[in-house]
C-alpha cells in the first residue's frame, strides 16, 4: 500500500501505546510499518533531508498527538500514553485526525499559535498561491514554532540546577560573562536579596548585569510586585542593569512598569527564551541546511552585453 499520511498514523500509534509502557520511537516506527504492510521499497523512500518518508510522517503524528496531551515524552526518543490517551481509546474512535484533536484546548492553542506565526496560511489553496520561497518560509516558521514549544516544555520540566546551567550557557553564547567558568561562578545559587546572580556585560568586565531567573509554569505570569522587588534589589546594589528570565510570561502591568524606570531591565519571557535558545544553539541540533541560490546576472553581464551589441 502507499505510505499513509501522518494523520492516518495517529490512531495506530496511540493504540500501540495502550499497554502504558515506554516505547522507543524507532521501534514503534518498525511496528507501524508492519501494520501498514509497507514494502522495503516504500520504506526506503526518502524526503529531501535524507530521512525516510514514513518515519518523518510518524514523527509528525507523534508530535500532534502529544500536543493534544494523548502521549508524553518521558525521555529522549521515547513516548508513553497518558490517561487522556487511554480515555480516548475507550471511546473507540474510527480515526484520530487534526479535527478530532481540536476538542482538546492544548491542541487548539497550539494550532492557533502555529497559524498566527505563519500568517494563517494553512490550506492547500493558500499554499498554491505562494511562491516557492514563500512556501519555504511558511514551513520554516511552523517548524520553528513547534521547536520553541517543545524546548519550553522540556525546560519547565528540568531541575533548578539544569535551568541554572541553561541560563549560564545561553548568556555565554550571547557574548556575556567572558568564559563558561567565569559565568558559572557568577550566576545562580546566591538568591541574595532578590538577585540570583551577576554576570559581566563584556569580557573586560566594564559593567555588570544582575540576573533573576524563575522556572515557573508556562501558564503563570510574573507580576509587577516581583519586578519591583527585583528593581529594588538592583538599587540596593547600586546597579543600573538587570535581566529577568522566566519560563512563564509577564503581566501587562509588569511590562509597563519597566518602561517607566531609570534602571535598564530586560524581561525575557518563556517564548523569547525558547527563541533565543534556537538562535544561539542551546538545547537544539541542526538536522539539515538548505542553501537557496539565485542567478548571478553580473556573471553573465559581458555575455548579455555582447549579444546586445550584435
Amino acid at each position: 500500500m502507499a505510505i499513509p499520511d501522518f494523520q492516518s498514523i495517529m490512531l495506530p500509534m496511540l493504540f500501540l501505546a495502550k499497554d502504558e509502557k515506554i516505547h522507543y520511537f524507532h521501534d514503534a516506527v518498525e511496528q507501524l510499518a508492519l501494520e501498514f504492510d509497507l514494502s522495503e521499497k516504500e520504506l526506503s523512500i526518502l524526503i529531501p533531508s535524507g530521512q525516510p518518508k514514513f518515519m518523518n510522517r510518524a514523527g509528525w503524528a507523534k508530535t500532534h498527538i502529544r500536543k493534544a496531551g494523548l502521549i508524553d515524552y518521558p525521555q529522549r526518543g521515547h513516548f508513553q500514553i497518558t490517561q487522556r490517551g487511554l480515555d480516548v481509546l475507550k471511546e473507540n474512535p474510527e480515526k484520530i485526525d487534526m479535527s478530532y484533536l481540536m476538542r482538546f484546548k492544548e491542541f487548539a492553542d497550539f494550532r492557533k499559535k502555529s497559524q498566527s506565526d505563519t500568517d494563517e496560511v494553512d490550506t492547500i489553496d493558500d499554499h498554491e498561491k505562494l511562491t516557492p520561497l514563500e512556501s519555504i518560509e511558511v514551513a520554516y516558521q511552523k517548524i520553528r514554532t513547534d521547536l520553541a514549544d517543545d524546548l519550553l516544555e522540556f525546560v519547565v520540566k528540568s531541575s533548578p540546577g539544569f535551568f541554572e546551567k541553561l541560563v549560564v550557557e545561553l548568556l555565554v553564547a550571547m557574548g556575556y560573562g567572558g568564559t563558561q567558568r567565569e559565568a558559572t561562578r557568577a550566576v545562580g545559587g546566591s538568591g541574595d536579596e532578590g538577585i540570583d546572580g551577576i554576570i559581566d556585560e563584556d569580557r573586560l568586565g566594564l559593567d555588570i548585569i544582575y540576573i533573576q531567573a524563575k522556572r515557573w509554569q508556562r501558564s503563570s505570569k510574573i507580576g509587577r510586585p516581583q519586578i519591583q522587588e527585583f528593581v529594588g534589589a538592583l538599587h540596593g546594589k547600586r546597579a543600573s542593569k538587570g535581566v529577568f528570565i522566566t519560563t512563564a510570561d509577564f503581566s501587562d502591568s509588569a511590562r509597563e512598569y519597566v518602561k517607566g524606570i531609570t534602571s535598564k531591565v530586560v524581561l525575557i519571557d518563556g517564548q523569547r527564551l525558547a527563541n533565543l535558545m534556537i538562535d544561539y544553539g542551546i538545547g537544539v541540533t541542526t538536522r539539515i541546511n538548505y542553501e537557496i541560490k539565485e542567478l548571478d546576472t553580473d556573471y553573465f553581464g559581458e555575455v548579455i552585453n555582447d549579444q546586445d551589441e550584435k
